[in-house]
């Protein structure tokens, strides 16, 4: 189900206080950005911020569940919580929660970027391990002219 464009635009509304917020479609959905951080997305019409083991906690406290875009694979349930709707209603109380999951999603982003170079050191050292292959003798190619004897 997509998302109601009087949803998007209350929510949008709600969360002015965040800086460079900006929406994008996505799937069935719309994500949230704050800048070139990937902290929300709105789905059916219901709103999720990126939470970790910290932030979490306010979410479980509150018996909110978490997001999960294939309901028959309970594995594949992502880093992201419902918001409460008290929380939605309360526009400061909202941006909140909303600099917390930006937090969260800027964490995140530098644990990947520290993760990387320690990938391409991994990557180096298994191209250097393995051999060059040899190349194959071309069957098609033709002998070098020879000249003639006489």
């Amino acid at each position: 189900m997509a998302v109601r464009p009087q949803i998007l635009s209350y929510l949008l509304e709600q969360l002015g206080g965040l800086p460079d917020l900006r929406s994008r479609r996505m799937f069935s959905g719309v994500g949230l950005y704050s800048g070139e951080l990937f902290f929300g997305l709105i789905h059916d019409d219901t709103l999720y911020f990126k939470t970790d083991a910290v932030s979490s906690a306010d979410y479980v406290a509150r018996n909110m569940p978490r997001f999960m875009p294939f309901p028959h694979r309970p594995k594949a349930i992502l880093a992201y919580h419902q918001v409460p709707a008290d929380v939605i209603e309360d526009s400061e109380t909202l941006n909140a929660w909303a600099r917390k999951a930006v937090a969260v999603a800027l964490a995140a982003q530098a644990a990947k970027a520290v993760s990387k170079p320690k990938r391409a050191a991994k990557k180096k050292v298994a191209r250097k391990a393995k051999p060059k292959p040899t190349p194959k003798p071309n069957s098609k190619r033709k002998s070098p002219a020879r000249p003639k004897r006489r």
